[in-house]
């Protein structure tokens, strides 16, 4: 029977406290905010957003200091040491541009752009302004995702099922084409990266989509299902949804052993390992969602901004890039445009 084994992640308290300066004012953002003031030593420094009212909002329910009426300001500001930039999608590439050109390390929300070139122009920026730049996919960074990265690298992994539903109100942005809408670079992202996680490179991919008029701005894509095949020969099933909700669950299964990763598969919670012969072994962590796990993602990129380091081994750009590599080809297959 397989043994768990034990976290290795620092402890995010004892990561250097840098000023966060924070490019955007919608929902993960705030949850960022309150993660960092809860369970680090990090500041919340300054909020950009479009309108100096609309930052100055923001900045009084999470408690920053300072409030920019302009992303200019905001990344403009010398004594902000790192920029986090949580707008819609499609908006990304050209506010991680703008950080780097500021010469600001950029914490960036996944997906970190909405095409693979768009993610090789800020590696390509980040690397010539010799700054950090990184994809805030904050799953790999939990506690829960060291210990199934261990096993996985004992154990070994071929088999990848993996869904992510869930219903949302027809007014969302999340409906709205010209913000990227759709469950591929919102949903998608977690399923695809967990499969590319554990498998590898994509040797092939098969994708199918419904669409959906739920929102009122047009005709988008509202489900996929992605098949996919990893050059070690291991294979992925995936799903996803913006109009059907499903148990958000994973399964990660090789020669021996499978691993149930328990709903929502991408936050923090437990999972359980089960041999052929009926034994399982069980690990258990709160499952405190996005207020509690977005701190572990910010106090890694504070580590690597006080050594000088322009990336991560959890996550490297790298990776990044592939995943929007197979998000294009899965748009192509679908028929999914990016706005204009």
């Amino acid at each position: 029977m397989p043994t768990i084994p034990t976290a290795r992640t620092p402890d995010p308290r004892a990561a250097p406290a840098l000023r966060w300066g924070v490019l955007g004012t919608g929902w993960i953002a705030e949850k960022f905010a309150i993660a960092l003031q809860r369970n680090t030593t990090q500041q919340v420094y300054a909020v950009g957003s479009r309108s100096r009212v609309g930052a100055q909002a923001f900045a009084a329910r999470v408690g920053a200091p300072t409030a920019y009426g302009s992303y200019e300001a905001l990344v403009s500001d010398p004594r902000v040491d790192v920029v986090y930039v949580a707008t819609p999608h499609n908006y990304h590439h050209a506010h991680g541009l703008l950080a780097i050109a500021a010469g600001k390390p950029v914490l960036i929300e996944k997906p970190i752009a909405v095409s693979a070139q768009q993610a090789g122009e800020l590696a390509a920026a980040a690397t010539a302004a010799g700054v950090l730049c990184m994809e805030a996919f904050w799953t790999l960074f939990l506690p829960k995702y060291d210990v199934l990265g261990q096993l996985v690298g004992d154990l070994g992994v071929d088999t990848v099922l993996a869904d992510m539903g869930e219903c949302f109100p027809p007014e969302h942005r999340i409906f709205d084409a010209r913000l990227a809408g759709g469950p591929l670079f919102d949903m998608g992202t977690y399923p695809l990266s967990l499969a590319l996680w554990a498998l590898g490179d994509p040797a092939s991919i098969s994708a199918y989509g419904a669409p959906t008029d739920q929102g009122g701005y047009g005709e988008i894509n509202g489900a996929l299902s992605i098949a996919m095949q990893a050059t070690g020969g291991g294979l992925a099933s995936l799903y996803t949804s913006i109009v059907a909700a499903t148990p958000t669950t994973a399964t990660l299964a090789g020669p021996g052993h499978t691993i149930v990763i328990d709903g929502p598969f991408y936050q923090p919670g437990g999972f359980t390992v089960t041999t052929p012969d009926g034994a399982r072994v069980r690990y258990d962590e709160e499952p405190v969602a996005h207020e509690g796990g977005l701190h572990f993602q910010a106090a890694a990129v504070a580590r690597h901004v006080a050594a000088g380091e322009l990336g991560s081994a959890i996550r490297p750009m790298s990776d990044a890039v592939r995943l929007l590599r197979v998000m294009d080809e899965v748009r192509r297959q679908v028929g999914i445009a990016l706005p204009l």
